[in-house]
């Protein structure tokens, strides 16, 4: 099992379990969704600032907090990781500017 996957193990148990108290994914859990997806903003907005002006190893922190809030999120909205990554695989192989031209908008 890769890190991603345990990783949505333990949100996963901390979702439900969790003692917001202790944990701070149940203390995510407990301020609500958009408290949540408002993280995951604010953890983008946080790696691309250390992407332009910061060192690689800023870079490198601010995209695992962005890695994590984001499993939060789809843990929270009850979509697996799996999902995501059978998605990518669809993908594969496809121009990314087709890709996009494909969806719906």
């Amino acid at each position: 099992m890769d890190t991603l996957s345990r990783l949505e193990q333990t949100i996963a148990g901390r979702l439900t379990t969790g003692d917001a108290a202790d944990s701070y994914v149940a203390h995510l859990k407990a301020r609500g969704l958009p408290v949540i997806a408002r993280k995951v903003g604010e953890e983008a907005i946080e790696t691309v600032t250390a992407a332009l002006a910061g060192t690689n190893d800023e870079l490198t922190g601010e995209a695992a907090d962005l890695l994590f809030h984001l499993l939060v999120l789809l843990a929270a909205k009850n979509v697996p990781l799996a999902d995501v990554l059978a998605e990518l695989d669809r993908r594969e192989g496809t121009s990314g500017h087709d890709e996009k031209a494909s969806r719906s908008t």
